[in-house]
């Protein structure tokens, strides 16, 4: 009976063991710098125990849907403002768990060389998602084309707009239809995510940009409830390790800024 006993104790030991061993974490990521950062430290992870799995999203609601319906456990692709307006206009309470980088916002053209070009009644693209409207629009304002009424709304929209001497004309598109629209209009204001997926070098393709002090950090994001389970505070300490640090200064050439 003892040797039974201890058999039973051992396998139960072994099953726990293995299943702490291969814990699975499922994060929601946009393609470009989010999931790219997160497959560098997939090795880091499983010699940790933690098995990294990425469900890579082209948009940047389904993210934080899933995650707050539990089909995923985190998420890594928004900065603070976004995850604030999503969370008033959706009821949800997704938390901020750690800042990992910045991606500074710019303009784009195609048509123009330097942003004093911009002509009367020019075509102006910019998201159409509160916070990142706002992030757009007060790039604008920061490189004097409008004014804002409130100079410091970070969830304007163009009704917010005090003063736009070059009449300019807002087209307001949703953030990942943004690049596929930059040969018809005369600006393109992109979150840097999708600029790198359409191939544009924020350093030096921007007409404007934000700079390294950009309020807008990008956080891995997750719920009240698994915000301090083992496995998304080893991915936290992961994805501000030296290693990530150094991967975002090398790959990046300054178009994503680590912000720790």
């Amino acid at each position: 009976m003892k040797k039974v006993l201890l058999f039973t104790a051992l396998a139960a030991a072994l099953t726990a063991g293995f299943a702490q061993a291969n814990e699975k974490l499922v994060v929601a990521a946009t393609p470009v710098p989010h999931a790219e950062i997160l497959e560098l430290i997939k090795p880091t992870l499983a010699k940790e125990g933690v098995d990294l799995q990425i469900k890579v999203f082209t948009d940047y609601v389904q993210p934080n849907v899933q995650v707050a319906e539990k089909r995923l456990d985190a998420n890594y692709f928004q900065t603070l403002p976004y995850l604030e307006n999503f969370n008033k206009g959706k009821g949800t309470n997704l938390i901020t768990v750690v800042g990992v980088h910045v991606e500074p916002f710019g303009g784009y053209s195609k048509k123009i060389k330097k942003i004093e070009d911009l002509k009367d009644g020019a075509i102006v693209a910019i998201p159409n998602e509160g916070s990142n409207s706002g992030r757009a629009l007060l790039l604008l304002q920061k490189a004097g084309v409008i004014t804002l009424k409130d100079p410091t709304n970070a969830l304007a929209t163009p009704k917010d707009i005090a003063s736009n001497p070059k009449n300019l004309k807002f087209k307001e598109l949703e953030s990942a239809l943004l690049p596929r629209v930059l040969d018809q209009v005369d600006l393109d204001l992109i979150n840097t995510n999708y600029a790198l997926e359409a191939g544009l070098n924020p350093a030096k393709d921007a007409l404007i940009i934000e700079d390294a002090k950009s309020p807008y950090v990008n956080f891995l994001v997750a719920r009240p409830d698994n915000k301090d389970s083992d496995a998304i505070q080893k991915l936290a300490k992961a994805l501000t390790s030296p290693e990530v640090k150094a991967f975002i200064e090398k790959k990046y050439n300054g178009a994503v800024v680590p912000a720790f």
